[in-house]
């Protein structure tokens, strides 16, 4: 058995318990722990399960406890879209929904609005932000979809403000050229148009877009793409595993461009996987702290980590962290639901409106201030930029190299990304 079967396979034993005894609160959990994005998808659904079953370890909802079914549908829209039709059917029909990839949480957000069921997804398109689908854009009313973090637009547009004034720092002469990078496919494109319209404004050359697998492959092609164009400033659309032949091979052609990942395209486990090439990297970060931060609720989150890590040593990366704030929303408001009618779709969704710069309990210092009103699901628009340092040889475990300073993420800025009406949904 694998070290990822073992630790799904722990947190799967502790909930399935807990759902024989009970099955009070039935909650769907989709998870990529085999697709194309599975080398981001597998900690933060790890995040997801832990603090679910923890959850389910010190009472549940208020003395119920949750019963969660985790499918791994393989970043395959058409499978998600069929398992959340036998979730949302029948007695057992589910109260909310823990979800995963842009094509199905955007697939999904008819029949989540339709049915009621609050979907807390590990997409951040900006295309789920608007509940009233009355935006000047035209997406979608997405009355029951949240997530934690800022959106993937509006996490573009602060590195981009923060590019604009790094060019100037750099003493860079004439325009600085940008360029989004990416597969085309809803997640990468998701912020792609945002991010070009506002790096217009912002005094850039806006190059062709340059498109790549979301699977790791050969990207030279690509390379020398950007080199011949001479891109300043590049945004990684993908996740990490393909972002990282992206990085190798770039760094093999000699294209010195200043990368911007996206926030799945840059974390811990890529700087381990690419080495000196993911050296300088900008990103956002959606949690406050990294692992080890001495923070009142790094404690809180070390307990969570042993519900699949008995031993307490696992080193947890930035995706597993922002799993568990997901989780622990979802479970507050469904705190707040069942004192206050009963823990039902509309209830929960009416909770998510309770509070102002809410951090779960227990979680302070972990996951950062975040508010929903029911005219906005933009949670969060202050984007915390870190650049990933890659100081010496990654053969060793993440957490060495962490411990060693060998691998660091670096705080760079917080952007206060303006939260214009005009960027609602988009």
């Amino acid at each position: 058995m694998s070290i990822k079967t073992a630790l799904f396979a722990t947190s799967a034993l502790l909930l399935a318990t807990s759902a024989t005894a009970y099955a009070d609160i039935p909650v769907g959990h989709l998870a990529d722990q085999s697709g194309a994005t599975s080398d981001v998808g597998v900690p933060y659904a790890q995040g997801v399960a832990d603090a679910l079953a923890y959850i389910n370890s010190k009472g549940g909802i208020n003395g119920t406890k949750l019963a969660v079914d985790t499918v791994d549908y393989g970043y395959q829209a058409p499978r998600a879209i069929s398992q959340y039709k036998k979730w949302s059917s029948g007695s057992d029909k589910i109260a909310a929904l823990q979800g995963w990839g842009t094509a199905d949480t955007e697939a999904l957000t008819g029949f989540v609005g339709k049915d009621e069921i609050p979907a807390y997804s590990g997409s951040y398109s900006g295309h789920l932000t608007d509940p009233t689908g009355k935006g000047p854009h035209g997406s979608k009313p997405a009355p029951y979809n949240f997530f934690y973090g800022p959106s993937y637009s509006d996490a573009l547009r602060g590195m981009l403000m923060w590019a604009a004034e790094d060019w100037k720092k750099q003493g860079g002469q004439g325009k600085p050229k940008y360029v989004h990078m990416g597969a085309n496919h809803p997640y990468p494109n998701a912020p792609k148009d945002a991010g070009e319209q506002l790096a217009k404004e912002l005094g850039f050359d806006v190059l062709p877009a340059v498109q790549f697998a979301l699977t790791p492959g050969d990207y030279t092609a690509q390379c020398l793409t950007l080199k011949e164009a001479g891109a300043n400033y590049a945004y990684l659309g993908n996740t990490a595993g393909s972002n990282i032949s992206v990085l190798k091979a770039c760094q093999t052609v000699g294209a010195k461009v200043q990368f911007m990942g996206n926030v799945w395209g840059m974390d811990e486990n890529a700087a381990k996987a690419a080495g000196a090439a993911a050296n300088g990297v900008v990103f956002p970060m959606r949690t406050a702290v990294t692992w080890n931060a001495e923070v009142p609720g790094m404690k809180t989150l070390k307990d969570i980590s042993k519900i699949s890590d008995a031993s307490g040593n696992a080193y947890r990366p930035v995706h597993y962290m922002a799993g568990v704030c997901t989780a622990f929303y979802m479970k507050e408001a469904m705190d707040w639901a069942s004192k206050n009618g009963g823990v039902t779709g509309p209830n929960i969704r009416k909770a998510m409106y309770q509070k102002k710069d809410w951090v779960p309990a227990g979680l302070e210092g972990v996951c950062v201030p975040s508010t929903w009103t029911d005219a906005d699901h933009r949670g969060m628009t202050a984007v915390n930029i870190y650049r990933a340092q890659v100081t010496g040889d990654t053969g060793a475990s993440v957490a060495d190299l962490v411990k060693a300073g060998t691998i660091k993420l670096e705080k760079l800025t917080t952007v206060d990304v303006p939260r214009k009406p005009e960027w609602l949904g988009w």
